[in-house]
C-alpha cells in the first residue's frame, strides 16, 4: 500500500500528499504532527461503531502559518509546491480522492479535468488577502 508522500525543505515538511489508497483505510489514522497547525485525520468504521461523544476545551494556541488541507472530491490536479525560498521543488498529480496537506512554502494548482471539484480546508482565523498571503 502506498504511503503519505512528504516534499522537504531540509527537515522542514512542505507538504503531504496521501493518495487515496493511503488515505482510505480502516480505523483511526492521523498524518499530522501534534505540532503541525492544522491536524488532519481520516477514519472510517463499519456500522455499529460507536464515538463517544466530547467536548473540546478551551486552549489558547498561538498559530504561526496557515496550513491548509485539499480533498479532490472529482477530478484532478497538479500541486506545485514551492519552498520557503520561493523555488519551485515539486509538482504533485492529486487524483480523486487523494488528500494533500500543505504545511510551509508556497503553492498554486492546474486544473486538470474538467468537473474537478476540491474541498479545501484551512485553519483560522482568517486574516484577509493582504496579511494572509502574498503572491509568487
Amino acid at each position: 500500500m502506498t504511503e503519505a508522500i512528504e516534499i522537504k525543505e531540509g527537515e522542514l515538511v512542505l507538504a503531504r500528499h496521501i493518495p487515496a489508497t493511503a488515505a482510505w483505510k480502516d480505523g483511526l489514522n492521523f498524518f499530522s504532527n501534534d505540532n503541525d497547525f492544522i491536524q488532519v485525520g481520516i477514519w472510517g468504521y463499519g456500522a455499529g461503531k460507536e464515538l463517544k461523544a466530547h467536548i473540546h476545551n478551551e486552549v489558547k494556541r498561538e498559530v504561526l502559518w496557515t496550513q491548509e488541507v485539499l480533498f479532490v472530491r472529482q477530478g484532478k490536479i497538479r500541486a506545485n509546491i514551492f519552498d520557503t525560498q520561493e523555488k519551485k521543488v515539486a509538482e504533485l498529480e492529486v487524483n480523486t480522492g487523494d488528500v494533500i496537506i500543505l504545511l510551509r512554502g508556497g503553492h498554486g494548482y492546474d486544473i486538470l479535468e474538467e468537473g474537478t471539484q476540491v474541498l479545501e480546508i484551512k485553519n483560522g482565523p482568517y486574516v484577509g488577502p493582504d496579511r494572509d498571503r502574498r503572491r509568487l
